[in-house]
């Protein structure tokens, strides 16, 4: 980029909100899985006037801008392709308004997920979506991955709780949609539309969000079983008998061995699945509720079944699967993290499928993640060689293929970013590609925003 156009874009922001020199810049070149390019400035905007300002020159001069929350991304959603200004809203990080009479609250894209949900909880109240990133990644990129969490089972993910957005479209324009109130349906729903959209869209300054009620009581179960297949067939039966806790977390035994290596909890080396069940709701009905559970998991052969409603050996029992994603690292360097989903009916398959395609292709395949609704993160862990690329490569459309044909999808929370880019045909047809590029043309007609993201050109 020129430098008049950096001087000029740093005018706007002010010196002390401008990052220039190489080596703080290259910090934003990546996120927590891909690398991109050093952008040619990074800067920190304070209002959706000055976002507005910038992308107003970004579309006078033709160079590209990146939203960037906390860069907790797993897809590159949120790297520089091409240099570029890069927009990180770490420091508009306000909850505005908390409004515990109509259950909204406003707040900035760089609030704190985790600050967010203490918060609110102050006023007795709950914001349920919560990534496993959740103490430190920003509603903002929350928002815009449209990410899940644990708690997607019973609670649904973040669009089901963003009732309105300010938003500056690629053009420059801030306008805002949605509403602050339970309903309404005036005109399309826009805010849907920038939900999940990778910053390719328009870029979020302000966001409104549902609340509810927190719930009364919580209890946390822990069961072990010695075959996988039982651990699978567990998580449908617990649907089968029309229960829905507001957690089913699956963990496999690579990924069991891998948590007891950074946090042993005494887990015996020959259990294959773990599944950690969270239910709440009413006092009373929690114990009847936890009853039941615990009978289908002994139907379907748990080994051990543990239950409590102490929240100091709750957080105990959830240290296992809170650690498993870093300790996977204790395998090897290089993790490519994929989040598929499938129908729960087609868990036990799925899982199988995951194993024997590790053996096939020599490589550790890890799974775990949200078993109540389908959803696993699934971590190949290879050395860093040509050679366990080309396998991981592989191995990774093998296991999309096998996904879509159980009538999954490619991703869950995570996103497409770039990572995900090349595979996108294998789940859209060509008609709906097009369709959401025509979209993207009308908010961003000069391909500003976030460019090579979700589709491999756009």
């Amino acid at each position: 980029m020129d430098q008049t156009i950096i001087d000029e874009i740093i005018k706007i922001v002010g010196k002390e909100n401008a990052l220039t020199s190489h080596e703080e810049r290259k910090c934003y070149s990546f996120d927590a899985r891909t690398d991109g390019t050093i952008p040619d400035l990074v800067v920190f905007p304070t209002s959706a006037q000055e976002v507005s300002q910038i992308l107003i020159l970004a579309n006078k001069h033709r160079f590209p801008v990146i939203p960037r929350g906390q860069g907790s991304g797993l897809t590159g959603g949120s790297i520089p392709i091409n240099g570029g200004v890069v927009l990180t809203f770490t420091r508009m990080n306000k909850i505005l308004e908390i409004d515990a009479k109509n259950l909204v609250a406003v707040v900035e894209p760089g609030v704190i997920t985790f600050v967010f949900q203490e918060e609110v909880a102050k006023y007795g109240l709950f914001y349920p979506p919560d990534p496993a990133s959740y103490k430190y990644s920003s509603i903002g990129g929350n928002v815009a991955e449209c990410s899940g969490g644990p708690n997607s089972l019973k609670y649904g993910v973040t669009r089901d709780y963003v009732l309105g957005l300010e938003v500056v479209k690629g053009t420059g324009e801030i306008i805002n949609t949605g509403v602050k109130t339970m309903k309404g349906v005036v005109g399309y729903d826009l805010t849907r539309l920038f939900v999940g959209s990778e910053g390719t869209l328009g870029v979020i300054t302000k966001i409104i969000l549902k609340l509810i009620p927190a719930p009364e009581a919580k209890a946390t179960i822990l069961a072990l079983f010695s075959h996988v297949e039982d651990t699978a067939e567990a998580v449908s039966g617990i649907v089968a008998a029309r229960i829905v806790p507001s957690t089913i977390e699956f963990m496999d035994q690579a990924s069991i061995r891998c948590s007891e290596q950074a946090n042993p909890m005494g887990i015996p080396e020959d259990i294959e699945g773990l599944l950690l069940i969270e239910i709440d709701g009413d006092g009373d009905a929690i114990k009847t509720l936890a009853q039941k559970i615990k009978t289908v998991l002994v139907q379907h052969n748990a080994t051990d079944v543990k239950l409590t409603q102490d929240p100091v050996e709750a957080e105990k029992l959830w240290q296992a699967r809170r650690v498993v994603s870093q300790a996977t690292y204790n395998l090897n360097p290089v993790k490519i993290a994929e989040d598929v989903v499938v129908p729960r009916s087609n868990i036990p398959t799925l899982i199988r499928f995951l194993e024997e395609t590790g053996k096939k292709h020599g490589i550790p395949i890890l799974s775990f993640g949200h078993a109540g609704d389908g959803n696993f993160h699934v971590s190949l862990m290879i050395k860093d060689t040509k050679e366990d690329y080309e396998k991981a490569h592989k191995a990774v459309e093998e296991i999309f293929s096998e996904t879509i044909r159980l009538g999954g999808t490619l991703s869950g929370e995570h996103g497409i970013g770039t990572a995900k880019a090349p595979y996108i045909g294998m789940e859209l047809s060509p008609v709906v590609i097009e369709t959401m590029k025509s979209i993207k043309r009308i908010f961003d007609p000069n391909y500003i925003l976030n460019p090579g993201k979700i589709f491999v050109a756009n």
